[in-house]
C-alpha cells in the first residue's frame, strides 16, 4: 500500500548510493533531476513481483510521460542471493527484459544485508516505487503493487505542481469563486 506524506512532513530524498550505472553514459545524481518528477523503482532481478509488475509498470511510465517532465530510474537493490545477482547478470537481465531507462546498482550495506540507498529510503522490500517531486522531496512510496491508475494520477499531480512553480507542492492555498481551498481540501463558503 502507498505511503503519502503531507506537505508539513515532506523530507528531502536522500542521495543515491550507487556503485555502477546501466543504460546511461554517465552517473546520475538526484540533484541533476531537479525540476522533474522522479519515479524510482527499486527491484531485484530474482524478485517475482519486480519482474511481473514493478519493472513493466516502470517501463510503461517511461514510455508514457515526457522525459523532460518525468525521469524513471531503476535501483537494483540486492538484499538476498548476492552471488546470483551480479552486475554481469544484471546487464544480461536488462537486455533480455528490454529495460531502457537508467538503472543504478545500490551500494551494499555497511552494517548488514540492506543496501545503503534502500536503508536511507526506509524501504521494506522489493518492489518499492518512490515518487520524488520536482523539488527533490519524497511524496509517495509504494511497497509491492500499486495500480496504474493510482500511480498515473500521482505522477500527473506532481507534474502539475512542478509546472505551477516552486510554491506548489501541496502547501499552496487558493481561492476559487469565494471558496477557500488548501492542501487538505476545499471548505464550503460560510
Amino acid at each position: 500500500m502507498g505511503l503519502s506524506r503531507h506537505a508539513d512532513e515532506l523530507r528531502p530524498a536522500p542521495p543515491w548510493q550507487v556503485d555502477r550505472w546501466f543504460n546511461t553514459p554517465e552517473a546520475i545524481i538526484l540533484e541533476s533531476l531537479r525540476g522533474k518528477v522522479v519515479v524510482l523503482e527499486a527491484f531485484q532481478m530474482l524478485c517475482p513481483g519486480c519482474v511481473s509488475h514493478g519493472l513493466p509498470q516502470a517501463a510503461r511510465v517511461h514510455a508514457t510521460f515526457p522525459g523532460d517532465q518525468v525521469a524513471v530510474i531503476g535501483l537494483h537493490t540486492v538484499f538476498e542471493h548476492h552471488d546470483a545477482m551480479t552486475p554481469v547478470s544484471l546487464q544480461a537481465f536488462l537486455h533480455e527484459y528490454r529495460i531502457g531507462f537508467p538503472v543504478g546498482v545500490d551500494r551494499p550495506g555497511t552494517q548488514g544485508p540492506i543496501p545503503q540507498t534502500m536503508e536511507a529510503y526506509a524501504m521494506r522490500g522489493t518492489p518499492t516505487l518512490t515518487l520524488i517531486d520536482a523539488q527533490g522531496r519524497i511524496r509517495h512510496q509504494h511497497f509491492g503493487q500499486v495500480s496504474d491508475l493510482v500511480l498515473g494520477a500521482q505522477i500527473a499531480s506532481l507534474v502539475h505542481e512542478a509546472k505551477a512553480g516552486p510554491r506548489a507542492g501541496g502547501a499552496q492555498s487558493r481561492t476559487v469563486a469565494g471558496e477557500s481551498c488548501g492542501p487538505d481540501g476545499c471548505a464550503l463558503p460560510a
